[in-house]
């Protein structure tokens, strides 16, 4: 399945792309992070601290477990602080 990902603030910088269309067989959130951990460093160091990241799943807050088969897209972010 092809899916969207996207990424913001410091997980982009890191990555050095603001999105990119994947093709994946991952029946999860985790196993798309594995499978973009395996393709380059530069991925394995944005998802270093998986407790710094948040997702979305087709724009709704998710967690590393929630299943991603039939999505559009996946979003990846630092935790986001309100004032």
């Amino acid at each position: 399945m092809a899916l969207d990902v996207l990424y913001f603030a410091w997980v982009r910088e890191r990555i050095g792309l603001p999105k990119e269309r994947i093709e994946t067989g991952a029946g999860d959130v985790r196993g798309l992070i594995e499978q973009l951990v395996a393709k380059e460093d530069r991925y394995a160091a944005a998802f270093a601290d998986l407790s710094a990241i948040r997702v979305a799943v087709d724009q709704e807050l998710s967690e590393l477990d929630s299943p991603i088969a039939g999505a559009r897209e996946v979003a990846f972010f630092p935790p986001m602080t309100g004032g």
